[in-house]
């Protein structure tokens, strides 16, 4: 298994009460703001006791991919990895 970014950002999100749905809109990360898109995978897992949210989506232009982790205990967001489109290697490792 390989080791991820994580890498503590800063995440705005929000919850549609009609949808029930909870999502990132903007990920500020290395002092730029990327307005996220549509979310194109989701799950959550359990670690011990604490449930984690992992979200793969990309930027609203689709030139940087990320895979955002939310831990709802502590509600700290972590980049685990990031591409940038064009490019076939993912950045998973500091």
């Amino acid at each position: 298994m390989r080791e991820g970014l994580d890498e503590p950002v800063s995440v705005l999100s929000g919850y549609n009460k009609t949808t029930k749905v909870f999502r990132p809109l903007i990920l500020t990360w290395k002092g730029i703001d990327y307005r996220l898109g549509k979310i194109d995978f989701y799950h959550k897992t359990k670690k011990g006791m604490v449930t984690l949210h992992h979200f793969s989506l990309s930027d609203k232009d689709e030139t940087t991919y990320f895979k955002l982790q939310f831990n709802a205990n502590s509600l700290n967001w972590t980049l685990q990895e990031y591409m940038i489109a064009g490019t076939n290697e993912a950045h998973y490792a500091s």
